[in-house]
This record gives C-alpha cells, structure tokens and sequence, in this order.
C-alpha cells in the first residue's frame, strides 16, 4: 500500500531527496501532514500544498494506495 510523494524546490531542499515510496494509504492528507512535519521538521511552516494525482487536496481528503503526491511550496510570478 505505498504511495509515492515528490519533494520540490524549497521542500526538497528540506527533506535532502526529491522523493520516496511510503507505506501510506487510507489516510487522509492532514495525516499526511501530521506525518510529515514528524519526519521533516518545519515542512508544515512552508506554506506548501499538498497535491494528490496532480490536483490540489483538502486536508479531509483519502490518499489511495498508488497515488502520486507532491509537496508543491508557494509560486510567485511576476
């Protein structure tokens, strides 16, 4: 039941990869969150969203076994 979660720019600077495989389906993205600042510190004061099969997800929503998830941080344009 693993998912793959991809890191970019800031937030890969902070976790020192550009992604992984976790085993971890069935949860929803704020558990996502709650696990991630355990393991990476900080990354929840990031202002990143999070992106699930390339569309950005509600804290309430389910993460599936197989899903793509990015960590995406702010954008500005100019």
């Amino acid at each position: 039941r693993m998912i793959e979660l991809h890191y970019f720019a800031g937030i890969r600077v902070l976790t020192g990869i550009p992604k992984e495989s976790v085993n971890f389906s069935n949860q929803t993205v704020e558990d996502l969150w709650k696990w991630a600042d355990e393991k990476y510190p900080g990354i929840r004061n990031s202002s990143a969203r999070i992106a699930v099969n390339e569309e950005y997800a509600l804290p309430s929503d389910v993460i599936e076994s197989g899903d793509m998830v990015a960590f995406i941080p702010p954008v500005s344009g100019g």
